[in-house]
């Protein structure tokens, strides 16, 4: 008896070391690329059989960084990765994010570089909206409430001398929500941070081209205010661009912003966890750009790009491990 008792003991001590570890990946709303791209992710992740990975929904960066904080649980083997913009990854790291003051997400490490995103100010030819300040007394969503989206926004608008309150009406919608307001005429415009393109903007701007209108996206070029209050509060984060016509049907390219996103998982992942999941994506590259465009900017050459700029938020060591063994950095 005693022999069985200690054969099961050691079944059951082989079955808990043999688990796989149990990894969650926030996302964001949907219609936004977030979304998309970390159902990608869990799925690859998944199939590689790196570890049991399933993707979440949220309201995006803070809320998936206020997850990786506080929900990861080394006991029980299962972490949370974050889907982020590189913006919102810097003031939760530091603190300065007010939600993070009492308890930074300082735990959070790189893995890797997923691509950038724009600062879409969407409206329409008929809304009368040419530059920022067209915006008041018009109706506009700024984003979701607590997202980055809307934290950027209204620091857009600060940067433009426009306030909120100067508004018709304001929204605080999501992404999908957004455009689907501006669509039915509910709303003149609205903010909304995500990749390039992201599916929500193209669909509203083919249903508007249906109904005689075209979308249009307000500039914001490099030598405005707005610009440079951005360029100066987040130094090596954001940067500026433009956005080619072909993207989304507009009458012109549109000088705009963008800020990065990143993959972070908490610094508690083991090593060759971390280092799997980055072998993982990076094996898995044409698979994962088939499934959102955004992916053709995940590459080895932008990882090391953002490792060698030594940002404040570092790189997991299994991240590194793999980077290195890639011939990414040295």
């Amino acid at each position: 008896m005693r022999r069985i008792l200690i054969g099961l003991m050691v079944m059951l001590l082989g079955l808990a070391v043999a688990q796989k570890p149990r990894v969650v990946i926030p996302t964001g709303s949907t219609g936004g690329v977030f979304f998309f791209y970390g159902q990608a992710i869990a799925k690859l992740l998944s199939e590689a059989g790196v570890a049991d990975t399933t993707a979440q929904q949220t309201g995006g960066s803070y809320d998936n960084l206020l997850l990786l904080r506080d929900r990861t649980d080394p006991s029980a083997n299962t972490y949370y990765c974050a889907l982020t913009t590189t913006d919102a990854a810097l003031v939760t790291y530091n603190g300065s994010e007010p939600r993070f003051k009492e308890k930074k997400a300082d735990n959070q490490r790189i893995l890797f570089y997923m691509y950038p995103s724009l600062i879409h100010i969407v409206t329409t030819n008929q809304s009368g909206i040419k530059v920022i300040q067209d915006m008041k007394g018009k109706r506009v969503s700024t984003g979701q409430p607590g997202s980055s989206t809307e934290n950027l926004a209204l620091l857009v608008l600060e940067g433009a001398g426009v306030n909120p309150s100067s508004f018709a009406k304001r929204e605080r919608l999501p992404a999908a929500e957004s455009a689907q307001a501006l669509g039915e005429g509910t709303i003149d415009a609205y903010f909304w941070v995500g990749g390039v393109p992201t599916s929500s903007v193209v669909d509203v701007g083919q249903n508007l081209a249906r109904s005689g209108k075209h979308l249009v996206l307000v500039p914001v070029t490099a030598s405005s205010t707005t610009a440079q209050l951005l360029l100066k509060r987040f130094p090596g984060i954001l940067s500026t661009g433009s956005v080619p016509k072909a993207v989304y049907n507009t009458p012109t390219n549109t000088p705009a912003l963008f800020t990065g996103n990143v993959f972070v998982c908490p610094a508690s992942m083991p090593d060759e966890l971390a280092y799997g999941i980055t072998k993982a994506v990076f094996a898995g590259l044409q698979t994962l750009q088939t499934a959102t465009a955004a992916a053709r900017d995940t590459t080895l050459k932008a990882s090391a790009d953002l490792y060698n700029a030594k940002t404040i938020i570092p790189f997991h060591p299994g991240a590194i491990k793999y980077l290195k063994e890639a011939g990414a950095i040295k």
